[in-house]
């Protein structure tokens, strides 16, 4: 046995997990885990400028690769409610990171210490499992706990908090004898996957939903494998997009009422049979239950057992992890297939091609000041298959999400159900960071990119490189275009006269003099046809200066972004594609 602090013994049993990253910024109360982490070595800390950032930044690392747990490190007190964001963040999501928050003694704990605030109470709704640890000896095990909290069942993310005297007191312990726990997770049995298949072979019209629960138990490749043994066409999530290629055949579109595509919400009215895996029939994809159901059936595969029947009762429900599930599909279906069972979808794949082919909407606009959707179809043009999209909310990331193309897991990174404006700068440097291979582009709006700007002092410091395009229109567009039903503009305004940027005309903050003053290079675009050459001149200064690359793109005021209150009852406010030209960078072409 060997004598340590129980601090250091923390950071041994990090780094046997897996952890080699960790992002955070040092405190009073939090400084006995930093000395650790110098003296025992191994793991990588990138200081953030604000702790939300930081718990962003281990979000975005863990959503990189499969496996990664993000780290993020913060004292007593604000640095722990500074972090319940990103909690909230990665809970929704079911990203798993670990939070690690210092804390007055014991002693004073109770005595209104200075920073000493109950931060597991704070945080237990937004957490997996939240704990302040009271014990030195219990904090080896404390953090054994928490990996195994956070990668079994559905993963998610947990907060450990370490009162100062723990942190520092000494306990007896042996690394070597550590062993992660064993994972528990759910599996689906054959004869629940031969009752869904019976389901889905009973159809005419089936589709599967493939959901963000497919990604995070890394069965992207299965997913594809099953949907074209089966031939059925896929429909992937915000959250699952990139499961399938967007150029796959099978794959015929996204659906909701906002980050949707008209043939993907056309071709779901026309299913009789759904298979959602790995998904939660999240409500800005379905609108309303009523309109979603109505006339089909659904078999609802996912980790948790609490979300099968959670927003509508399915005809079947399995609670299986989604890679297992998908491995007994592929068994049972090739059985089928072999013994002449499952039925030819050639026909209702062919309808769904016919909708991609012709329900686009127009993106080639030649207007000035710019119209979004050019930037989109721009971006198609200079970005490759291998590019890696960072984005959290806002009409920019609605946008995007119908307009531009996906061609991998884990390379559209966005932040879901929780959607707090500011993540996608800290998202992602924890990208760059967990792969600093991989080519990376962030799209914000102006509020977005305002909202924890200082956070790019990160990338020129660190050296983590990336492009952002941020699409300006000076205004809080989605609350904008929200407010158009209560007949109202209202507080939504981010334009005034910038005394120091008169070229500007009233588009308020200077983003590019911001971003040059943070440490990185910047460009400001106002015509379309710079566009394309300010993107390809980003990639080589990224490439030079290893910093984040800023391309502000200068857009007309208002633009209404199709979205409706149902999927059967979306509008659209701008011109639909009639010939190839006005979409063309659709991946099916019009003519």
């Amino acid at each position: 046995m060997s004598k340590m602090r129980a601090i250091e013994a923390a950071v041994l049993v990090m780094r046997r997990e897996g952890v080699d990253t960790a992002f955070g910024i040092p405190g009073a109360a939090i400084n006995p885990l930093y000395s650790a982490l110098q003296k025992v070595g191994g793991i990588d800390h990138v200081l953030a400028r604000h702790v939300e950032g930081a718990s962003h930044m281990a979000e975005g690392y863990t959503r990189t690769k499969a496996g990664n747990i993000g780290v993020c490190i913060g004292t007593s007190g604000p640095a722990g409610t500074d972090m319940v964001t990103g909690l909230y963040s990665a809970s929704a999501d079911s990203i798993p990171i670990l939070c690690i928050t210092g804390q007055a003694p014991r002693a004073r704990m109770h005595k209104e210490d200075f920073q000493a605030v109950d931060i597991t109470s704070i945080v237990k709704p937004v957490t997996k499992w939240a704990t302040t640890v009271l014990e030195p000896g219990q904090v080896p095990y404390a953090f054994q706990k928490a990996f195994y909290e956070m990668r079994s069942g559905r993963p998610g993310p947990v907060l450990i908090d370490l009162p100062f005297d723990v942190q520092m007191a000494e306990i007896e312990f042996d690394i070597d004898a550590y062993q992660p726990l064993p994972l528990a997770k759910p599996l689906a049995t054959r004869v629940q996957v031969e009752k869904a298949l019976a389901l889905l072979d009973q159809a005419e019209r089936p589709l599967l939903v493939s959901g963000g629960g497919v990604i995070n138990a890394d069965a992207s490749e299965l997913l594809v494998e099953f949907a074209e043994l089966t031939g059925i066409p896929v429909i992937p999530t915000l959250m699952g997009w990139g499961t399938i290629p967007d150029d796959h055949p099978l794959m015929v579109g996204m659906v909701g009422l906002q980050t949707s595509h008209r043939y993907g919400n056309a071709t779901m009215l026309k299913s009789d049979v759904v298979l959602g895996i790995g998904n939660r029939w999240a409500n800005r994809h379905t609108g309303s239950v009523e309109v979603y159901t109505e006339g089909r059936k659904f078999i609802h595969v996912d980790i948790e057992p609490t979300q099968i029947g959670r927003v509508f009762t399915p005809d079947l429900g399995i609670v299986s992890d989604a890679g297992s599930a998908l491995t007994m599909f592929i068994e049972v279906a090739r059985e089928w297939k072999a013994a002449g069972k499952l039925k030819d979808r050639s026909a209702w794949l062919h309808d769904c091609q016919q909708r991609k082919a012709t329900l686009q909407r127009k993106t080639h606009f030649d207007a000035v000041p710019v119209k979004p959707q050019r930037v989109y179809e721009e971006m198609n043009q200079v970005f490759g298959k291998d590019t890696c999209y960072v984005s959290t909310i806002g009409l920019s990331q609605i946008a995007g999400a119908q307009f531009l193309h996906v061609y991998k897991p884990r390379h559209w990174i966005n932040c879901g159900q929780a959607g707090p404006l500011g993540w996608t700068i800290p998202a992602a440097l924890g990208v760059v960071k967990a792969d600093p291979s991989r080519k990376v582009v962030a799209l914000s709006g102006d509020y977005d990119f305002q909202f924890m700007i200082e956070e790019l002092a990160v990338g020129a410091q660190f050296k983590l490189p990336y492009i952002h395009v941020v699409v300006n229109n000076s205004y809080l567009g989605l609350i904008r275009q929200a407010q158009r039903g209560f007949e109202m503009d209202y507080c939504v305004q981010l334009s005034f006269d910038n005394l120091n940027a008169p070229e500007l005309n009233g588009y308020g903050v200077d983003h590019v003099a911001v971003a040059e003053g943070l440490g990185c290079k910047a460009l400001r675009v106002f015509e379309p046809g710079q566009i394309a050459p300010a993107l390809r001149q980003a990639e080589a200064m990224i490439e030079e200066f290893k910093v984040p690359v800023i391309v502000e793109i200068i857009l007309e005021r208002v633009t209404n972004i199709s979205m409706g209150t149902e999927i059967n009852a979306v509008n659209e406010f701008e011109d639909l594609a009639l010939v190839g030209n006005d979409a063309p960078t659709a991946i099916s072409l019009l003519d």
